[in-house]
């Protein structure tokens, strides 16, 4: 298997913007069309794209609602998507309206139960995110900081059945940094479940590495700034990625 390159569409208000540290007091508006940004990935060869409702991580609900259902509307491959989806009635909505994976943080950590019954009525459906912040467990939007290791929240559903984790170290997130490689590397060592990195990819570089550790269980990787900055070119990034399968 190759690794998945899921370009990122973050949505704010309507936009696409991408944010510096999950700050939302810091966020940089790229567009004012998601369905239109999903269908030029979409013609750059993408196949997977990662959609989030920043409005609804923090208000713990959909609030772009309307926008997302678009995205998935114009794009022919599979959306991944997360953001405030915390009950049984959004995730059974979204799959309904046709979103291939859903993305589950916060819940994660508040209400397992949910997600792991989620995981076993949509197999291969629901998406673990995992959000560090100096190796502990960041919740509501990356706003607070709970006192659970990255790698317990990680094992609490190594038998649920749950698709993929979704590994973002949020002090990198937007800003360029390049992506945290040994701690994502270190989650998919220590787990039976693929990983999905995120957080700081600067460009091409960041591709090849995560690309040579397939093996170790990196299944994908997030890109959203870089490729929005012309730092990544989203068709060469996802080249690389095949080449190295």
């Amino acid at each position: 298997m190759s690794l998945i390159v899921f370009p990122a569409i973050d949505l704010k208000g309507g936009q696409v913007v991408r944010l510096a540290e999950g700050d939302m007091d810091r966020a940089t508006v790229y567009g004012d069309d998601p369905a239109a940004q999903a269908l030029i990935f979409a013609a750059a060869g993408a196949q997977h794209i990662h959609v989030v409702d920043l409005d609804g991580s923090f208000a713990g609900h959909a609030v772009n609602a309307e926008a997302v259902e678009r995205i998935v509307e114009a794009f022919p491959g599979h959306v991944q998507l997360g953001g405030g989806i915390r009950n049984r009635e959004s995730v059974e909505r979204w799959f309904d309206l046709g979103v291939s994976r859903i993305v589950i943080g916060t819940a994660a950590l508040k209400d397992p139960a949910f997600v792991k019954a989620a995981a076993r009525d949509f197999p291969g459906g629901i998406v673990v995110a995992v959000d560090a912040r100096d190796g502990f467990v960041a919740t509501d939007g990356w706003a607070e900081k709970s006192d659970m290791p990255v790698i317990d929240l990680a094992r609490r559903f190594e038998d649920a059945g749950v698709a993929s984790l979704l590994f973002t170290d949020v002090g990198r997130d937007g800003l360029l940094k390049g992506v945290n490689i040994d701690a994502t590397v270190d989650l998919a060592r220590a787990t039976d479940m693929p990983v999905i990195a995120s957080g700081g990819v600067a460009g091409i570089a960041d591709i090849r590495v995560l690309s040579l550790h397939a093996d170790d269980g990196i299944e994908g990787v997030i890109t959203g700034r870089a490729i929005y900055d012309g730092r990544l070119d989203l068709k060469t990034a996802l080249a690389v990625a095949q080449a190295a399968a």
